[in-house]
């Protein structure tokens, strides 16, 4: 089992930048693929993005591409997710999540350990 603990949230205003962090413990963190989800009150929780277990592989929302960024560091057993040009409708609680068996990486259903969440809001 694994434990993940989220940090970085806060309140920023649109344009500007915010760094997620989203560190690990339990057993061994480069065997996991890992990936973050948002979600905004009184909407579902949506997949905002994924990589592998050495970053490699990556994916992404289309709401996200190209503003967002994610990345792992295996040593310091974390990952992050760098957000840029941030907008009022990236307001959410963002969870990271790791996936201990291959599934789909894009849907809530295909990971196996959540943390509590970080939240970020965007001022416009």
């Amino acid at each position: 089992q694994v434990q993940l603990v989220e940090s970085g949230g806060g309140l920023v205003q649109a344009g500007n930048s915010l760094r997620l962090s989203c560190a690990a413990s339990g057993r061994t963190f480069s065997r996991y693929f890992m990936g973050w989800f948002r979600q905004a009150p009184g909407k579902e929780r949506e997949f905002v993005a994924a990589i592998n277990w050495n970053g490699g592989r990556t994916v992404y929302a289309d709401s996200v591409k190209g503003r967002f960024t994610i990345s792992r560091d295996n040593v310091k057993n974390t990952v992050y997710l760098q957000m840029n040009s941030l907008k009022p409708e990236d307001t959410a609680g963002y969870y990271c999540a790791a996936q201990e068996s291959p599934r789909s990486a894009v849907v809530v259903s295909g990971y196996d350990y959540w943390g509590q969440g970080t939240q970020v809001t965007v001022s416009s």
